[in-house]
């Protein structure tokens, strides 16, 4: 296939606005799946994806129409993914920037605009589920218009769920992108767009062929890891995998390798061959460094091997998961991943709890901190219980992030109100039509637990967020310890800021109260910052009646077993052990 009869292109689009949809049309109408074979979100191959209505992992497919061979990338759309998006992107010339007639432009939209203009791509806007009783098509052009500076003309009007309006889109994909532009006779470059981990064959990546070629047995190496490999098979996927025996320049498609693990093949990374050798790498990878982290315990510690093999299962295949042996006095022995943010690590629980039938125990998600000790050095810290003693520390930094909100103009003082209340600062505020765009920076931590919920209960379902890392901020940050009884449950401490500790600890502590279940002797639960206690709930204790077998006589035999009960209580207290439910350990992610 000559180089101008290639087109590459992804989807993009926030969550729910129907790019899985359109892909399917695409299929169906190329002829690419036989209806037959045609399922909703064809492209998403597990289960939780469809369930959950959203893309996690992308998903090439190559299409052949009206002479062509159309090279689809469907992106997820979810934050905690713009870095595969960005590799995405890269792979291609164009790409259909998916808008819903009722819901119009949100925050996802926006930074997957700028990702697009980042690469410098041709973007086709489409506005999407224009025959729903509840869209706003001039409104939703208005907007579109205002973001992309494009004419009115430019705007493709759909209903990908009936077919409305798709084949317009395939013939502006061939009339409006360009062609790729490589080297046949160069160096070998290939970007690595996706990686996956396959039990039966090992390591499959996705990638992108800039200059040069793959040929079935080449051996391959990568330029960032420098780990080698052989190209067992190389192919095309439609969308099921077709082998041939070369990728040329312009093409999207698959090597199968024989590496073990996807830490060799990173996303991002330069992929050039034995024969066609070169040094130069292809721009803009970068290691993907996870920010949340959360201890996972398995409830019964005879599946602790079982854990650790689940997850260094799931590790071959996503190179973003990181993760070390903890132990908890409470909890035991477990593991502490690193996640890409709160929607990764619900998908990696999900897929633990379902593909390898355990029973987990999750604690709070917390970021990470850099300490600098009064020695100079820094060390890195996971989770709070790690903090070294406070007469070492020099100062202590915590990541922000700069986020943008969009909001139904109505919600903005509320908004403000809630950015405000996690330490944010607001730093523009614009406006596009009928919408708000609020740009701020913030506290990582202070949104990982309940910013979103917040901010959907205050927008009445309206408002969209999107965020990426900023820096390190050095703050005056305590770390929170939480008392059960009088013993310490390092699972349950927290590093906050100075100034919301006290309000912090007793929130939780009120939590905890509700949570951990009565015993037959009283329970302190309290909160400290260092040897200060700064909360404190009592947990009563249940009280049996023991004069109930008396009757009559004098007052001092009931004063005499009622003394007997107490010293009984005072003994148990002593040597009595509370049971600590899971649910005290994800206590912070409980809305009030």
């Amino acid at each position: 296939m000559t180089l101008n009869k290639i087109r590459n292109f992804c989807i993009i689009a926030h969550i729910d606005h129907g790019k899985s949809t359109l892909a399917d049309r695409m299929l169906e109408l190329t002829g690419t799946v036989l209806q037959r074979d045609m399922k909703s979100q064809l492209l998403d191959s597990m289960d939780l994806e469809r369930e959950k209505g959203i893309t996690i992992k992308l998903a090439p497919v190559r299409m052949k129409y009206k002479g062509y061979d159309l090279n689809l990338i469907d992106t997820p759309g979810h934050v905690d993914f713009s870095y595969e998006v960005s590799r995405s992107l890269q792979a291609c010339e164009g790409a259909i920037l998916v808008v819903d007639a009722s819901q119009g432009i949100q925050a996802q939209t926006l930074a997957n605009v700028y990702l697009a203009l980042n690469q410098d791509l041709k973007i086709i806007p489409v506005l999407n589920k224009i025959d729903l009783p509840a869209s706003d098509v001039n409104r939703v052009t208005a907007e579109i218009i205002n973001l992309l500076g494009c004419d009115e003309s430019d705007i493709l009007k759909i209903s990908a769920k009936n077919g409305k309006g798709v084949e317009n889109v395939l013939d502006a994909v061939i009339q409006k992108i360009n062609p790729p532009i490589g080297d046949d006779n160069a160096p070998t470059r290939a970007l690595i767009f996706d990686s996956y981990y396959d039990d039966y064959r090992g390591v499959i990546l996705y990638v992108r062929i800039v200059d040069g070629s793959i040929k079935k047995g080449d051996i391959i190496q990568m330029i960032a890891t420098g780990a080698s490999g052989v190209a067992l098979e190389v192919g095309s996927l439609q969308p099921a995998m077709k082998p041939g025996p070369e990728l040329v320049t312009g093409e999207i498609g698959y090597v199968v390798t024989n590496l073990r693990t996807t830490r060799e093949a990173r996303v991002g990374d330069t992929v050039t061959t034995k024969r066609s050798y070169t040094k130069s790498q292809l721009p803009g990878y970068k290691l993907v460094k996870p920010f949340v982290y959360a201890g996972f315990f398995p409830v019964s510690n005879d599946d602790y091997q079982n854990l650790k093999d689940a997850i260094e299962k799931l590790s071959l295949s996503d190179s973003a998961l990181q993760f070390e042996p903890e132990n908890s006095p409470v909890l035991g022995f477990g593991v502490r991943i690193g996640f890409l943010g709160l929607l990764h690590m619900d998908i990696i629980r999900e897929r633990l709890e379902r593909e390898y039938d355990l029973d987990l125990i999750v604690t709070n998600p917390s970021t990470d901190y850099q300490v600098v000790l009064s020695s100079g050095e820094t060390v890195d810290i996971k989770s709070a219980s790690d903090l070294p003693d406070v007469s070492r520390i020099s100062e202590i930094r915590e990541p922000w992030i700069k986020g943008e909100i969009v909001i139904p103009q109505t919600y903005i003082g509320g908004v403000l109100q809630l950015v405000i209340g996690k330490r944010g600062i607001q730093n523009n505020l614009s406006y596009m039509d009928e919408r708000a765009i609020i740009s701020f920076s913030a506290p990582l931590a202070n949104l990982l637990t309940d910013f979103y919920d917040q901010l959907k209960s205050i927008t009445s379902g309206y408002g969209t967020f999107n965020y990426e890392l900023d820096d390190y901020k050095t703050e005056d940050l305590v770390r929170v310890d939480f008392y059960v009884a009088g013993n310490i449950v390092d699972a349950l401490s927290v590093m906050a800021h100075r100034s919301e500790a006290q309000r912090l600890g007793r929130n939780i502590v009120d939590k905890l109260k509700e949570v951990i279940p009565r015993q037959n002797f009283q329970v302190a639960l309290q909160a400290a910052i260092g040897g200060k206690f700064i909360a404190r709930a009592d947990l009563s204790a249940y009280r049996k009646d023991v004069t109930t077998g008396l009757y009559g006589g004098d007052v001092s035999r009931k004063k005499k077993v009622l003394a007997k009960q107490a010293k009984g209580k005072k003994r148990m207290k002593r040597f009595g052990k509370v049971d600590i439910p899971s649910e005290a350990f994800t206590v912070m992610l409980r809305r009030d």
